[in-house]
């Protein structure tokens, strides 16, 4: 007879290894577009506009850290996607150009946006995400 202990220990330990959390190897994904907005270099006067094509944007998976876990550049159309995520929250973050730039200071700020996937094969869009550039 097999020791109900090592029984007890396996199917703990199975149903605990098989929790999904964040992150890659699910059904789901998430996705936006990304759209610039050129101002002069005093950030007053809007010059134009266009897609944010070859941009990196950023996934962070949880809500436990504040660093990237990956991250995609955005197409010739400025799309871009990020699959096969499992059920969980996550942050998109792209970077943009402060208006005006302060002598200094950084001149990058993060456009962030917070989401989460609740059911299996799901597609979440961002939309058009506009990004300040000078």
């Amino acid at each position: 007879m097999k020791n109900p202990i090592y029984i007890i220990f396996f199917s703990i330990f199975a149903i605990v290894s098989c929790r999904k959390v964040e992150g890659p190897g699910g059904t789901s994904r998430i996705k936006g577009k990304l759209k610039i907005e050129n101002f002069n270099s005093q950030g007053t006067v809007l010059e134009g506009t266009y897609a944010g094509a070859d941009l990196d944007v950023y996934i962070m998976y949880g809500d436990k850290d504040s660093t990237a876990d990956d991250d995609v550049k955005s197409s010739v159309d400025g799309s871009f996607e990020f699959n096969f995520l499992e059920n969980g929250k996550y942050t998109i973050y792209i970077y943009e150009d402060l208006l005006p730039a302060v002598a200094g200071a950084s001149t990058k700020k993060a456009v962030i946006y917070s989401t989460e996937i609740t059911k299996r094969k799901s597609e979440i869009d961002l939309g058009e995400i506009i990004i300040k550039k000078k």
